[in-house]
């Protein structure tokens, strides 16, 4: 076993759940053969591959170097951006169509609603990530504080 590991690089756990998620992909793969907007979801693809490496990757690692060369802070503020940032680019991605109101004639067909509220709604739920971030941060900066003498 260690031998696979060394050569491998990981468990075999590891490589049973690569083998796993390609097998998935290949069969959800193989709904798209035959279709006529094949084409046109490799180039979505190829093209989201491309524009987040070269070009979303650089800018967010040297956010996160800029990050790293703040002040050291007894409780450390990164992970409190990070993740609103995350959560924000997600939602952002699940909800770009209504945001964007793209399909606007469908949505209303399927559910009679407009998409008017998807941006706003989006933008709330920012707001409520980048507050429960900021709730959770003072609240950890509070409890690593140096407690008085007086208090013990």
């Amino acid at each position: 076993m260690r031998r696979f590991t060394d050569r491998y690089g990981a468990s075999p756990a590891h490589l049973l759940a690569l083998v796993a998620c390609l097998a998935l992909a290949g069969y959800a793969a193989s709904f798209l053969l035959g279709d006529p907007a094949l084409l046109r979801v490799l180039t979505w693809f190829v093209g989201a591959a491309v524009v987040h490496d070269l070009v979303l990757f650089p800018l967010y690692a040297l956010a996160d170097r800029a990050f790293g060369r703040l002040p050291r802070l007894p409780v450390p503020l990164i992970n409190h951006v990070r993740v609103p940032l995350l959560g924000a680019g997600l939602t952002f991605l699940v909800f770009l169509p209504g945001i964007v109101r793209h399909g606007q004639e469908t949505h209303l067909a399927a559910t009679g609603l407009d998409q008017q509220p998807y941006l706003g709604r989006w933008l709330a739920l920012v707001a409520a990530m980048v507050a429960l971030s900021a709730l959770v941060y003072v609240v950890r900066s509070v409890r690593q504080r140096p407690r008085s003498r007086a208090a013990r």
